[in-house]
C-alpha cells in the first residue's frame, strides 16, 4: 500500500435523505451517518471527511453562526472535516432555474445562504476544500419545451447564483444528471456551462450519472456508446469514456466516486436517474479505480491534482444496507484504491 494522502476521502450525508421519506423509507439521521463514517476503517485508513446537505432534517440552511459553530465542533469530534455542500435549490425552498422571476430569485437566495454557510465553515477551519453543489431544478420535459430560451434562462439564473456565491468566495458546481433539464446530456451540460460565463462555476462529475451520458438516456441522439454495445468490450467502453471525460474534465471541479449497473432508478420524490450501486455490486459496469482515472488524470494520463478531496455518492440504497458497517468499509476500501492509483502525497 502506498502513502498517498491526497485527495482526501469523504463520505456524503445526503444519501440519508435523498429518496427517503415521502412514503419511502425513514430518513437516516446525520448523527447516524457521522458515526458510520467515523467507524469505517481499512488497514488503519479512515475517512477524512464528509460532504454535507443543507436539508432541514439534517442541517438548517438558515442556521445561526452559533449553530454553524456547533456543527463544526460535532463533525470535528468525529475526527472528520467538511467538504462540498449541497444547496437545496429545489421548490419549495428554492425554485426552478427556468421558472418565474420569484422562483429564480428563491434559487439564487438559497445559493447565497449556502455560500454564507460554507464560508463560515472555512473560517472555523473545518472546511479546507469544497464547492456549493447546484443543478437546474427542472426536468428534461420542461426544458425541451423551448431548449434555446430555457438554456438562456438557466444560464442567467446560474450567473446570478455565481455572483451570490462570489460574495463569500465560493465556487458552484453543477451536477449533470439525466433527470435535470439542460444538464441531462453531456452536450447540453457543456452548452449550459459555457453560456453562464462566470469563473466560479464548474462541473461536478458523478461516475454513476456520467455513465448514463454514454448511453444517451433521455437524449438518444447524444449517446456515445453504440446501441448494440457489449459491456464486455472494454476497448470500446474506454474510448467512449475518454471522449466524454476529455470534453467535461476541463470543467470538472468536484468528483463523486460511485458505481452504476447501467440502469435508472428513483425512490421517494426523486426522479429516476443513474442507479447508484454498492461498491462491490457484481452487476456494476464500472471498473471504479481504473475509470476514475479518466476524471482525475488529463488526456495525457498526468494527474491533474484539481480535486483536493473526492466523495462517495450512494443515493437511494435501502436503509438496511446503509446502516450496515461493512457497507462503508467496502466503500472506503474502494476509495483507497482510487487514491492509490490516482493520488499523491503532501507533507502535512
Amino acid at each position: 500500500m502506498n502513502e498517498n494522502n491526497y485527495p482526501k476521502l469523504h463520505n456524503a450525508t445526503w444519501p440519508g435523505v435523498v429518496g427517503k421519506g415521502d412514503g419511502s423509507e425513514p430518513i437516516i439521521s446525520l448523527d447516524t451517518l457521522l458515526e458510520l463514517t467515523s467507524k469505517a476503517e481499512v488497514n488503519g485508513i479512515k475517512f477524512d471527511g464528509i460532504d454535507i446537505d443543507l436539508f432541514d432534517v439534517h442541517i438548517k440552511l438558515d442556521s445561526t453562526d452559533e449553530e454553524i459553530k456547533q456543527l463544526a465542533e460535532k463533525v470535528s469530534s468525529f475526527n472528520l472535516e467538511i467538504g462540498s455542500i449541497v444547496a437545496p435549490i429545489w421548490p419549495p425552498v428554492g425554485g426552478s432555474s427556468i421558472g418565474s422571476k420569484e422562483e429564480r430569485e428563491r434559487f439564487v437566495e438559497v445559493v447565497r445562504k449556502a455560500s454564507r454557510f460554507g464560508s463560515k465553515l472555512r473560517e472555523l477551519g473545518v472546511r479546507p476544500s469544497g464547492i456549493i453543489r447546484i443543478d437546474s431544478a427542472t426536468n428534461p420535459d420542461e426544458w425541451l419545451k423551448d431548449p434555446a430560451n430555457n438554456t438562456k434562462l438557466i444560464a442567467q439564473t446560474f450567473r446570478e447564483a455565481c455572483d451570490a456565491a462570489n460574495e463569500f468566495g465560493e465556487q458552484l458546481a453543477a451536477e449533470g444528471e439525466i433527470c435535470w433539464g439542460g444538464m441531462h446530456n453531456w452536450k447540453a451540460m457543456i452548452e449550459t456551462l459555457e453560456a453562464v460565463g462566470r469563473p466560479n462555476i464548474g462541473f461536478q462529475a458523478d461516475m454513476a450519472h456520467t455513465l448514463l451520458y454514454l448511453l444517451g438516456v433521455n437524449s438518444p441522439e447524444d449517446r456515445i456508446l453504440p446501441k448494440d454495445f457489449d459491456w464486455n468490450d472494454r476497448d470500446t467502453f474506454n474510448a467512449a469514456l475518454k471522449k466524454l471525460t476529455d470534453a467535461l474534465r476541463p470543467w470538472t471541479i468536484d468528483f463523486h466516486v460511485a458505481q452504476n449497473d447501467g440502469t435508472v432508478f428513483g425512490a421517494g420524490a426523486h426522479d429516476k436517474t443513474g442507479r447508484h450501486c454498492q461498491a462491490l455490486d457484481p452487476n456494476g459496469k464500472l471498473d471504479i479505480p481504473h475509470d476514475a482515472g479518466y476524471w482525475l488524470r488529463d488526456e495525457n494520463g498526468n494527474l491533474t491534482k484539481k480535486m483536493r478531496h473526492i466523495c462517495w455518492d450512494g443515493c437511494m440504497f435501502p436503509n438496511e444496507v446503509m446502516t450496515r458497517q461493512q457497507t462503508w468499509n467496502d466503500i472506503l476500501a474502494t476509495m483507497i484504491k482510487v487514491r492509490q492509483a490516482h493520488g499523491w502525497y503532501e507533507a502535512e
